[in-house]
């Protein structure tokens, strides 16, 4: 319950982190897009669907790429390289194509980010300064037009020299840099009081003095307070009529507003990312066509499929069916499994990449914005290790149980045995006795003499049995080469009646090391295994396969017995092991072979496994455990 409660916050955490990164990022003045490898817009915010007029959900899977035109996608990558090979922050106007006719003339920045599953991700920011362009144009057609803009523009305006005094400004940058009046601000030096690096200053009039005009250069202004702000220069230099650069004229943008919000988006994808990608549950997010745009680790762990193989690619199907798809939705659409868009503990089974079928328990919920449902989050808890255990706990009790009753009847057998040795040994001998007083006389009741000699004597073989199934004889445990003791039991056996009709198939690995344990006792086991599947193919012969091995964790070797025969009924193959248990005729079994074999392997610290179904044979496999310290 505690597992299952902090896997519904972990869910309900990383639902509310990504509303809040979605509401954020739709409040910023900039339009944020978070791109695949192949420009594949993965996150798109309001501020970009208003600049180009398109509905922000359709905007999601679309190629960035088609909103360039022309020289404006060498811009973009031209951007793109640069923050791959370096930090360095450059901006470029880029015109983006919208519903209309006309363009959107844009700021674009771009950043690279390369996650802990090696998926590299493209950011851009886009801010629309078409605004400021047509107002840069218009204060060069009128004056007047030009100083109402310039005294109630919200973006700093100021006018300066070339050897760093401001001649104008607007109240725009008093507000931002922190000046009460025009004339305090005037009396600037614009190189040691401004810039909070006197180089920047340089490299600005470099790069005006170049090419007449700066476009989105970042630097740092000092405030009248001494704090430091980054400012975003847009500027054009004024010539006089002989060409002349005399001045600079253009925006002092702050964006320290821009820079905080990009920050903290990046802070809170990072902190969703690191918080997704840690789960030990495999985490799958879809949109609601069902595409796959979050995949992590642990899911890429779970299916076999790498996470830059499915963003984007993939649709849900791939892993359940579409009608499993739709009963899900169904389920969260409903009240009757929970809370709305909520589903917890519901089992099911997924494809892996090579088409494994793996059981899981899956918790999902729908994503909201207000009414609207955005995606679908599925965590998924892989089942088998659980469900292993389950098993391996069911047959250890069924084990036990088996360990329990094969003792009781053990010491019961053992006793019963000894009780009936002695007055058995008196018949044989006395009958024996008279038969040679009898075969003198050539008396007819030798005859039956030698009918109790021949009882008598096979009553001897089943005490026999009963002292072997309770383990009286004494064992001796020395190092066993199994492969000798198959082909010694096999040397006895495969030229009897019994085997002329089978094939025998021998596919030893002979790299195998020695067990310990009683030779003779695993021969008896190995020979019991031998003639139950020959007495199972009696009527029809066929192929009878003995394999032997290591199993993969390497710590038991298996000795497999496979047949074609009769096959053992499934109602009865709990029993076969039980005392006394036989499905043969009256007086061709005494029902304690396998269950002999059963006790002597288990003393052998090892195990008997068997699988059969009527009429399409049976295999049984002995496991025994290879010693710590072995050697051939």
């Amino acid at each position: 319950m505690v597992t299952q409660s902090k896997t519904k916050k972990s869910g309900e955490d990383v639902s509310e982190a990504a509303q809040m990164f979605q509401a954020i990022a739709d409040r910023g003045e900039v339009g944020i897009l978070v791109l695949d490898k192949d420009d594949r817009i993965e996150f798109v915010n309001k501020m970009f669907s208003n600049i180009t007029g398109y509905q922000q959900e359709s905007l999601v899977g679309k190629t960035f790429t088609d909103f360039l035109i022309g020289e404006n996608k060498e811009v973009f990558e031209s951007l793109r390289k640069a923050c791959v090979t370096s930090t360095d922050k450059s901006r470029q106007v880029v015109e983006i194509k919208t519903t209309t006719s006309s363009q959107a003339v844009t700021e674009m920045c771009c950043a690279h980010y390369e996650m802990h599953s090696g998926d590299k991700k493209t950011f851009v920011y886009l801010r629309d300064i078409s605004v400021q362009q047509k107002l840069t144009k218009e204060l060069k057609e009128s004056e007047k037009r030009y100083r109402e803009l310039f005294e109630h523009i919200d973006q700093g305006i100021s006018i300066s020299t070339r050897e760093g005094k401001f001649i104008d400004c607007n109240p725009a940058i008093l507000k931002i840099l922190g000046y009460e009046s025009k004339e305090e601000f005037l009396k600037l030096d614009i190189s040691k009081d401004l810039y909070v690096t006197p180089q920047d200053r340089k490299e600005f009039q470099r790069l005006i003095e170049k090419d007449g005009y700066v476009k989105n250069y970042e630097v740092a202004f000092k405030k009248k307070n001494g704090e430091t702000i980054p400012i975003l220069l847009t500027t054009q230099a004024i010539k006089n009529e002989k060409g002349e650069v005399i001045g600079y004229q253009g925006l002092n943008i702050d964006i320290s507003e821009r820079i905080r919000m990009e920050q903290e988006l990046r802070e809170k994808h990072g902190f969703l990312t690191n918080l997704l990608e840690s789960s030990a549950d495999c985490i799958i997010v879809s949109d609601m066509r069902g595409r796959v745009i979050f995949f992590n680790k642990a899911a890429a762990r779970l299916t076999g499929y790498p996470t830059e193989e499915v963003i984007g690619k993939f649709h849900v199907s791939k892993f359940y069916s579409l009608e499993m798809a739709r009963e899900i939705m169904k389920k969260l659409r409903g009240d009757e499994y929970g809370d709305r868009g909520k589903l917890e503990n519901y089992m099911l089974t997924v494809s892996g990449k090579h088409n494994e079928e793996i059981p899981v328990s899956l918790s999902a919920s729908i994503v909201y914005e207000g009414q609207k449902e955005l995606a679908s989050l599925g965590i998924f808890t892989d089942l088998r290790e659980k469900i292993k255990i389950e098993k391996e706990l069911q047959d250890a009790q069924v084990r036990l149980l088996q360990s329990e009753k094969m003792a009781s009847l053990g010491s019961l057998a053992a006793g019963v045995a000894h009780e009936i040795n002695n007055p058995l040994g008196g018949i044989l001998i006395y009958a024996s006795l008279l038969m040679e007083d009898f075969e003198a006389s050539k008396d007819p009741r030798v005859q039956d003499l030698q009918k109790i000699v021949e009882e008598a004597t096979r009553c001897k073989e089943i005490v026999k049995s009963l002292l072997e199934f309770g383990r009286q004889t004494d064992s001796r445990f020395e190092p066993v080469d199994i492969n000798k003791a198959i082909l010694d039991g096999l040397f006895f056996l495969e030229k009897q009646v019994l085997f002329h009709d089978i094939k025998i198939i021998k596919r030893q690995d002979q790299t195998l090391p020695f067990i310990e344990g009683d030779a003779n006792q695993i021969k008896q086991v190995f020979m019991n295994m031998m003639v139950n599947a020959a007495e199972a193919m009696s009527e029809g012969g066929g192929a009878f396969t003995i394999t032997t091995g290591i199993t993969s964790d390497r710590s038991s070797i298996f000795i497999s017995f496979q047949d074609e025969g009769t096959g053992i009924p499934t109602e009865i193959q709990s029993k076969i092991f039980d005392p006394f248990f036989t499905t043969k005729g009256v007086g061709k079994g005494t029902g304690l072979g396998l269950s002999t074999s059963y006790g002597i392997i288990q003393s052998h610290h090892g195990n008997i496994d068997v699988t059969s179904s009527s009429g399409k044979g049976t295999t049984f496999t002995i496991y025994l455990p290879i010693p710590m310290e072995t050697g051939r």
